[in-house]
């Protein structure tokens, strides 16, 4: 895109040793209560680096490619591009938006079950080889709009333990591989490797099967004369340094069984909450307040027993149409923090949490242990990165601007940041570092979360 670079396009707040990220969401919610109390997101691109240094260190033989559909947020798509992060994009948009941060056209992948023919053109039209497939029908769109595509076969496989029924329904199972295989030669479409996806990475068990039986699709090919050199396994991989190191061990002594380093196949692997979830906190402003229909004739009795506690219903300015739109996915949303101090005997009710619309599927935290609350009061979500960040959606008869996102840096991540080799010169041309000056907040105003 002519002009895109000509100048910054967004604006990073240095944070200085002694700014920690609860004073800018401080300062945030003070500056709005002076306002209209929209909600709003803080972004801490530091933790996008630390998150993503920490998958080299622990995973270093297995490639990082970004789900763009996790969080769409350009800056965050530009630092991920800067570090060298493959994409994995799964319609024409996300194309086009990973493209015009300069990322090449062969680290990325064009995934997603049904592809419209118009987007398989734009693939073609931009040199986007990778395409993840899994039906014949799939097949012939490709073949017919993209003939250069280099397939990967999404694989269904067997897995045992639990959480896994859902995942595994997704792709073609080894028989049916081998017929999609025989049709993409029929067809002079190239297939390139296999994906398979496992929901958690707990079952150690689960991807051994998965990449056995990837073994089997990249033999069958192989015989069929495909050249197989890439393996992905999935989304599934996620959590702290040291389950990182456990998946690698459990995971790689299966890989270099199957898989070893003379065969020449690179391991890729799909992140998408691992890397942004944590960088991302939300705050939203709680609008109106009600209590349960049950509880209405308890606070109406001359003579209440002492045991009866309402139960609160707090309505949020965001909800499950716009920044919580996960939940609409069977995401847990978790429990937020409050904004102001508590009182260490301060009373605790039941509440749940809903969004601005009135939707009977509007509730974004179902139930919860909250002090009692009142409209103008702050909500905090910490670890918002994964919930919604790109175009809003429609619906519940609320048609909202999505929440602006602030975003801040500390000086030390910054200039770990250069020790990658990231420069602001060269790869984040769309920033522009402003220090950042802490200002006192209101009176009585701290992250508490409840007892």
């Amino acid at each position: 895109m002519k002009g895109l670079y000509d100048e910054p396009q967004y604006s990073i707040d240095l944070l200085d040793g002694g700014t920690l990220l609860q004073h800018v969401v401080d300062n945030h919610i003070s500056e709005q209560s002076l306002a209209d109390k929209n909600a709003f997101f803080v972004a801490d691109l530091g933790a996008v680096m630390r998150q993503h240094v920490r998958w080299r260190a622990c995973v270093p033989q297995i490639r990082p490619y970004y789900a763009v559909r996790c969080n769409s947020s350009p800056a965050l798509i530009e630092v991920l591009a800067a570090l060298g992060t493959g994409f994995m994009c799964t319609n024409k948009s996300e194309l086009e938006m990973v493209q015009s941060h300069g990322v090449p056209s062969e680290d990325i992948i064009y995934s997603g079950g049904c592809k419209q023919l118009s987007h398989i053109k734009y693939a073609a039209k931009c040199s986007v080889d990778l395409l993840v497939c899994d039906n014949e029908a799939e097949l012939r769109k490709i073949a017919r709009c993209h003939p250069r595509a280099k397939l990967l076969l999404q694989v269904w496989t067997e897995a045992s333990g639990r959480g896994e029924e859902m995942s595994m329904k997704l792709g073609c199972s080894l028989k049916d591989c081998r017929r999609l295989l025989e049709r993409a030669k029929e067809l002079g479409v190239q297939v390139v490797g296999a994906r398979f996806n496992i929901s958690s990475c707990d079952n150690e068990q689960a991807y051994a099967n998965a990449i056995s039986d990837a073994r089997c699709v990249f033999d069958m090919a192989e015989d069929m004369g495909f050249t197989m050199n890439i393996l992905d396994i999935g989304d599934g991989i996620s959590g702290s340094e040291t389950q990182l190191k456990q998946i690698n061990r459990a995971v790689m002594s299966v890989v270099d069984l199957y898989f070893p380093p003379s065969t020449g196949v690179s391991i890729v692997a799909e992140l998408g909450g691992y890397l942004v979830a944590p960088a991302f906190t939300l705050a939203v402003n709680i609008i109106s307040k009600g209590v349960v229909a049950r509880d209405l004739q308890e606070l109406h009795r001359d003579a209440p027993s002492a045991n009866d506690e309402p139960e609160f219903q707090y309505y949020i300015n965001e909800g499950v149409y716009g920044s919580f739109s996960c939940k609409l996915t069977d995401s847990v949303i978790p429990v937020p923090l409050v904004h102001k101090n508590i009182a260490p005997d301060e009373p605790m009710f039941s509440c749940s949490l809903w969004g601005p619309s009135g939707d009977d599927m509007d509730q974004v935290v179902e139930q919860c242990v909250l002090p009692e609350l009142h409209t103008g009061d702050w909500l905090v979500f910490a670890n918002a990165g994964s919930f919604s960040l790109g175009r809003p959606m429609a619906g519940g008869g609320v048609n909202t601007p999505a929440p602006p996102v602030h975003y801040v840096i500390s000086t030390r991540d910054w200039f770990e940041m250069q020790d990658t080799g990231v420069t602001q010169e060269i790869n984040l041309k769309n920033f522009s570092l402003v220090p950042y000056f802490f200002k006192s907040c209101q009176s009585g105003a701290a992250f508490s979360v409840p007892a």
